[in-house]
C-alpha cells in the first residue's frame, strides 16, 4: 500500500530481459530485497540492490498494463516506498495496481499551476468523480473535471517540479489507478443486486 506522495525521482539504469534497474537514493533508505517500491505507480518487488539503486522484475502482465515497457536508460521515474503502518497518509490509499493507461490530452497554464486533461478508458472512469482521488504515475491527485472519456487535474508547482508529471507532454502515456474505495462500493452494490 502506498500514499501517492512521490518520495523521489529516480532514473532508469537499464531495462533488459524482464529486469528494470533504477538509480535512486531516498528509495533505498530502509529498503531490503523483497520490499515493495512503486515505480510510476506500479507496485514492484525489489529483487536486488546496492548503494546506487535497485532492480525489480517486470513480467509480461506488468508490461501489458503499464507504461513501463516504454522506459529507456536515463528516463525519470516516480518512486515511493511502501507505506509504514502508523505513518502519515499525505495522499490517499494507493495500491500500486495499475488499472489502465491513459494519455495526456491537453496542458493549459492556470496561474502558477497547470491544468492537465487526460484521456482514460471507461473501465477506469467509472471510479472517477470530481473532487475524488486518482493516481497518475503513482501520484495522488484530486480530480477537478470529468467528461465522457477524460478527466482533468491541477498540477501545483511543487508536484510539477518533484514528479515526472511536470515533464509529460501531450500524447504521452501515463499509468492510472482508480480509488480503491470506489471499487469496493461498486462490488458491494453489485452483490446486493445479485450481480
Amino acid at each position: 500500500m502506498f500514499t501517492g506522495i512521490v518520495e523521489e525521482m529516480g532514473h532508469v539504469a537499464s531495462m533488459t530481459g524482464g529486469e528494470l534497474s533504477v538509480v535512486a537514493v531516498t528509495a533505498l533508505e530502509g529498503t531490503r530485497v523483497g520490499d515493495s517500491i512503486a515505480v510510476n505507480g506500479t507496485c514492484l518487488t525489489v529483487t536486488r540492490m546496492d548503494d546506487r539503486g535497485f532492480a525489480v522484475d517486470v513480467v509480461p502482465e506488468t508490461l501489458r498494463r503499464t507504461n513501463l515497457g516504454g522506459l529507456a536508460p536515463g528516463d525519470l521515474v516516480n518512486l515511493e516506498r511502501s507505506l509504514a503502518y502508523g505513518g502519515r497518509v499525505g495522499g490517499h490509499l494507493v495500491q500500486g495496481h495499475v488499472d489502465a493507461t491513459g494519455a495526456v490530452a491537453e496542458i493549459t497554464p492556470d496561474g502558477d499551476a497547470v491544468l492537465v486533461r487526460y484521456t482514460a478508458p471507461a473501465e477506469l472512469l467509472r471510479y472517477v468523480v470530481e473532487k475524488g482521488f486518482v493516481a497518475i504515475d503513482g501520484v495522488s491527485l484530486t480530480v477537478v473535471g470529468l467528461g465522457v472519456d477524460w478527466f482533468s487535474i491541477t498540477l501545483i508547482p511543487h508536484t510539477s517540479a518533484t514528479t515526472v508529471l511536470g515533464a509529460r507532454r501531450v500524447g504521452e502515456r501515463v499509468n492510472l489507478e482508480g480509488d480503491i474505495l470506489a471499487k469496493y462500493v461498486e462490488r458491494l452494490v453489485q452483490g446486493n443486486k445479485g450481480g
